[in-house]
């Protein structure tokens, strides 16, 4: 059973986390915003991820949900990003390790880029 010190130190430290993530986020949503103001082309920016899975809606849209891999910006999370050019999906399997790139267009997340990479190692450094 937690006493109440227990308990308070672990509000404490969830609330610094929180505090933390919030000013990451800033700090990240700042950066990224300026290459924008000074004109100049932002890199393109690869995510580690794993193939869950694939699928077409009616209408001809392709979707594919990522896996993302700890080192990404929201870890351990799998989103669905839409793939306009499904010719970029050829030979990738289910479960593949992939690294993509992706935009925001017409309010969804869109697959720029994405091609197969090696899977990494546990516990070893992954670019």
């Amino acid at each position: 059973m937690w006493s109440r010190s227990h308990t308070a130190v672990a509000s404490a430290l969830t609330a610094v986390a929180v505090l933390f993530v919030v000013a990451t986020g800033r700090a990240a949503a700042q950066a990224a915003d300026a290459p924008a103001a000074s004109g100049a082309p932002a890199a393109t920016v690869l995510t580690r991820a794993r193939v869950a899975s694939f699928r077409e809606e009616a209408g001809g849209k392709f979707y594919v949900r990522l896996k993302l891999m700890p080192r990404s910006k929201l870890p351990f999370t799998t989103q669905t990003f839409r793939v306009i050019d499904p010719s970029l999906l050829a030979n990738i399997p289910d479960g593949a390790s992939v690294k993509f790139s992706s935009r925001h267009v017409e309010g969804e997340n869109v697959v720029t880029a994405i091609h197969m990479v090696d899977a990494c190692a546990r516990f070893q450094p992954c670019d």
